[in-house]
């Protein structure tokens, strides 16, 4: 299951969505990384599905179990790393770094996002979305 994590010094911190061997390989990429300046609000999604908007561009999809990789809708590309039955964190971008939108699953999602949001409130980067 991918980890999100905040890495770097005080001024230049970015967000990492480490993903698993089996979601690097469907996905293409070990890691995808944005700055955390660049982050404008952190969610969480109870149901996984509801986080992803678009078409898969890049990576794979099974109806009602996962989705890897890069969605691409009107607004831009999106990257996800979602499983069925599991708490997604949303993270909305300012500008396309690559990416509009990061939904990952992961094992405590609210603790996940409280832990991200602490760290936009020590750089004042971000407001908050449910």
């Amino acid at each position: 299951m991918a980890h999100l994590v905040v890495e770097g010094s005080a001024a230049a911190r970015t967000v990492v969505v480490r993903l698993s061997w089996w979601e690097a390989l469907v996905a293409r990429r070990r890691a995808v990384r944005v700055p955390l300046a660049e982050v404008r609000a952190i969610g969480v999604e109870p149901d996984w599905w509801r986080a992803m908007r678009g078409t898969p561009v890049v990576g794979r999809c099974r109806a009602g179990r996962f989705c890897v990789g890069e969605r691409e809708h009107p607004w831009g590309r999106d990257f996800v790393a979602v499983r069925a039955g599991v708490p997604v964190v949303v993270v909305d971008l300012r500008h396309p770094v690559p990416f509009v939108r990061l939904a990952v699953s992961v094992p405590d999602a609210g603790a996940a996002a409280r832990a991200l949001r602490r760290h936009l409130g020590a750089d004042g980067a971000a407001e908050d979305a449910a």
